[in-house]
């Protein structure tokens, strides 16, 4: 169905006079308005090369998938994705669906000459991710671009966290700890969702959120991890199944699904360049909300993060003196500080969805220079296989696992 488009929508186009770059977003969610925000805002900050069209929305419901697009600011929507890949008005599939439809999707969106932004984890299983990253790989000789949505990348502290590692302000890092904790599983009479079924999902907090703490990990020191040793655990194994999944009205049904992944993960992993680290993802934490913490332990100085205070990084330098030594507040909002010289003025903080702008904006600017972006899916597989070394690991009574 299609939607006219707005008298701001065509003069904006017309205004910024750059090459379109049509947009087709698979999925409705929570993701989907996530990403359509930064379609819609990103241009309007940034100066792009290439200008994103917001053409067309695709979910399984017809009207839902409409009300979306009228809500979001979708040309138009659509149910049918492969239908939607083939059309020869579209340049970007955006993948916002549940891990059992990466693959598919993206293998089919490469194939047709599409450029893809896939979210994270990559897919629900290594041999998943490797057939994506072989079809990246194809496309790429063929000037078609592809990135894995691992958005925390984006956010300027953890990225200007990455530039004070590796300008050398921390020295040999030794320790690593990264902790994702949620709460919003506490309720266990809380109804199943396609996040609890191992065949949809592919994990549960293990992927979900333990799959940005690994990537945050590995992308803020440059290094890999290696091997692991871990733990998973399922506390509730059963909840109500949504009325709908059973075909009656209401939110909830007598029946009960079984949950099929992990609520909790816990493991510690040894890295490419020598250091320890120790890693927990738990939708189970009650009273944290999305709490991503990153510490990092280095032999001249120290860096830690919190997600729930997103503009504040805090910085420990060995080489102060021993009267001034302690760990600095630094407030990234700075101009000269990654990304927020084109938002707000000093000390004017940022927030969650600004991540996924930076996201569309790095990725256009590598499309239209014909380069690579990154995190790519090569960078998704070697999470995906660290997420799989762990759930051998926990069927091993947490034996150590090598990575891939």
């Amino acid at each position: 169905m299609r939607r006219v488009a707005t008298s701001f929508e065509k003069e904006f186009s017309v205004v910024t006079g750059s090459q379109p770059l049509r947009v087709a977003m698979i999925g409705t969610g929570f993701m989907g308005n996530a990403h359509s925000q930064a379609w819609r805002v990103a241009p309007r900050f940034f100066d792009l090369p290439l200008s994103p069209v917001m053409q067309v929305i695709v979910g399984r419901n017809g009207a839902r998938t409409q009300e979306a697009a009228d809500r979001l600011g979708w040309a138009e929507s659509a149910t049918d994705w492969q239908a939607v890949i083939e059309r020869d008005d579209i340049d970007l599939i955006d993948i916002c669906s549940p891990g059992d439809s990466h693959a598919e999707i993206a293998i089919a969106a490469l194939e047709a000459g599409k450029h893809v932004l896939c979210e994270k984890p990559l897919a629900n299983t290594p041999a998943e991710a490797e057939e994506m990253v072989t079809a990246a790989r194809r496309a790429s000789e063929r000037g078609i671009r592809s990135m894995v949505g691992f958005t925390y990348r984006r956010v300027p502290a953890i990225t200007f966290a990455r530039q004070l590692v590796h300008a050398g302000r921390i020295g040999t890092l030794r320790q690593a700890r990264a902790a994702y904790l949620q709460d919003w599983l506490v309720d266990e009479n809380g109804p199943m969702t396609w996040r609890l079924d191992k065949s949809r999902a592919g994990s549960g907090a293990l992927g979900d959120i333990g799959a940005h703490a690994v990537d945050a990990v590995q992308f803020i020191t440059g290094q890999r991890v290696d091997d692991v040793s871990g733990h998973l655990r399922t506390f509730v194994t059963e909840r109500p199944l949504l009325a709908e999944t059973v075909g009656l009205s209401g939110t909830a049904s007598s029946e009960r699904g079984t949950v099929t992944v992990d609520d909790a993960a816990w493991f510690t992993g040894r890295l490419s360049g020598g250091a320890v680290a120790s890693f927990e993802a738990s939708r189970y934490a009650l009273g944290r909300k999305n709490g991503l913490t990153i510490e990092l332990y280095g032999s001249r100085g120290a860096i830690m993060f919190d997600l729930e205070r997103l503009n504040e990084l805090q910085f420990y330098d060995a080489a102060d003196s021993a009267t001034e030594q302690g760990f600095r507040r630094i407030l990234v909002t700075e101009p000269e500080h990654p990304y927020a010289g084109a938002w707000w003025p000093t000390g004017h903080p940022l927030g969650y969805e600004h991540g996924f702008s930076h996201q569309v904006v790095d990725l256009v600017k590598d499309i239209a220079e014909g380069r690579d972006p990154s995190p790519s899916f090569d960078d998704g597989l070697q999470v995906q296989r660290v997420l799989d070394a762990v759930e051998r690991s926990s069927g091993s009574d947490g034996a150590w696992a090598a990575v891939g």
